[in-house]
């Protein structure tokens, strides 16, 4: 008696996959990369640390003196002490509220204990950020008379 169907065609994809193994096999070797010589897989490095396939040139090197080299993090340029916002919120019933720093668009807490003068919502007014353990807050906050009030 006959293969049934489903045998014909476990057959058929046995047989397939195993002409696409070898095909496979084929192109693998073909793109070898063995048995390269040794010039192709060094690699140089030059006197600031790249990479290079290029063997580095024979010109006298740089003498460095000891004291020059700084070890630590590059030291910051001082941020400017006094910025300028937009009161975002403010619940004087609780005493706090949120300034918009206009550098860096990130909401800043303020205290009611920090004004040195009412203010409101979308209020224009300049402050000295300060950072504690939970983030930045505001101190020095003042009223900016920008509309002519």
């Amino acid at each position: 008696m006959g293969d049934s169907f489903s045998k014909k065609e476990n057959k058929n994809k046995k047989a397939k996959a195993k002409e696409e193994k070898a095909q496979k096999m084929k192109e693998r070797k073909l793109n070898n990369n063995k048995g390269k010589g040794l010039e192709e897989m060094l690699a140089y490095v030059d006197e600031n640390g790249n990479i290079s396939s290029v063997p580095p040139s024979g010109a006298p090197k740089n003498e460095i003196d000891s004291k020059d080299i700084q070890l630590g993090a590059t030291p910051r340029p001082p941020e400017s002490t006094t910025r300028t916002g937009v009161i975002a919120f403010f619940n004087s019933a609780k005493g706090y509220g949120f300034i918009s720093d206009d550098q860096t668009r990130e909401n800043v807490f303020v205290h009611t204990n920090d004004l040195q003068e009412p203010v409101k919502e979308r209020d224009k007014v300049s402050f000295t950020r300060e950072k504690n353990a939970k983030g930045y807050y505001a101190t020095a906050v003042k009223k900016i008379n920008s509309r002519g009030r």
